[in-house]
């Protein structure tokens, strides 16, 4: 389980924003190929994600524009986007989120509301990603939050459309298992991607964190500091990984795979990947003999 969950750690998804500004550091640190997620923040215009969204298919990556049902002003603007991104830049996956915006600019208030419409499917959309949240959710609490995505998997069953869960990030790797194995108990059987803090700063990392709502993980990031002794020692997902690669096989058979948010940029991001799969690498090696010497 180790090989498989190292596996998909290499392959691992990342995002950029919607400006497209990131395209060159993009393409001289990720491979073609790699799934590239693309945010949609408050003010953005769909017209500049679609935009994006082709310039990434062009240089070799698959793009997945976010769709903030908040932002989203109408029926036809919902129909736009889809059409475009499908058109212009082959998108065969989006995520769904609802947006960071307290009023919805138009008729969808949550990601279910685009869901409804029926326009995803509509227009070929082969995939959807929803959000899943270790660490609870600020609107969404406890069972809710679990029933919501026991809906998901009932809607991908009528629609036709295949669902996953893409997770929020955490500093420890608890409460993802937790939260794993009540996906289990409850049957709730959707292919999970982990969302990772890539390496940042401490600093950056707490303000991300709290603009999140992450929860009790942040002690963790907490003792990251006194660990290091200062905020501007870059700290990337380690100790989450490392725990979810020592984990029972079973605690993690939903995981399908990973993503990266670059909160200290792409370069960084990349550089750890190679580095974390260096190491793993290394210490398969090195463990049939260690454990030779030391019966």
């Amino acid at each position: 389980m180790t090989d498989r969950l190292t596996g998909l750690l290499a392959s691992a998804s990342v995002e950029v924003s919607s400006s497209g500004n990131q395209l060159g550091e993009l393409t001289g640190h990720f491979a073609a190929g790699t799934d590239v997620s693309i945010t949609f923040l408050p003010g953005d215009n769909y017209r500049h994600n679609v935009e994006t969204a082709a310039a990434l298919r062009a240089a070799g990556f698959n793009p997945v524009p976010h769709i903030a049902a908040r932002e989203i002003a109408s029926r036809e603007a919902l129909d736009d986007f889809l059409g475009r991104a499908r058109g212009e830049a082959d998108v065969r996956r989006v995520v769904l989120v609802a947006g960071d915006v307290a009023a919805a600019k138009g008729p969808f208030k949550s990601s279910r509301d685009v869901a409804a419409s029926g326009l995803i499917e509509g227009h070929g959309i082969g995939s959807v990603s929803v959000g899943g949240y270790p660490e609870g959710h600020p609107w969404l609490e406890g069972a809710h939050a679990f029933e919501a995505l026991a809906a998901w998997r009932e809607w991908g069953g009528r629609s036709g459309v295949g669902v996953d869960i893409v997770t929020q990030f955490c500093f420890e790797s608890t409460p993802i298992l937790v939260w794993l194995g009540e996906l289990r108990a409850r049957g709730i059987e959707l292919p999970v991607t982990i969302g990772l803090a890539g390496p940042a700063t401490l600093a950056t990392l707490t303000k991300f964190g709290l603009r999140c709502g992450i929860g009790n993980s942040m002690r963790a990031l907490r003792g990251q500091i006194g660990r290091f002794g200062r905020l501007l020692t870059d700290n990337g997902p380690d100790d989450v990984v490392r725990g979810l690669l020592d984990a029972p096989p079973a605690a993690t058979a939903a995981v399908s795979g990973f993503h990266l948010f670059p909160f200290g940029g792409l370069r960084k991001a990349a550089a750890w990947l190679r580095e974390f799969e260096h190491e793993q690498q290394v210490a398969q090696r090195t463990a049939p003999q260690n454990a030779t010497q030391n019966p």
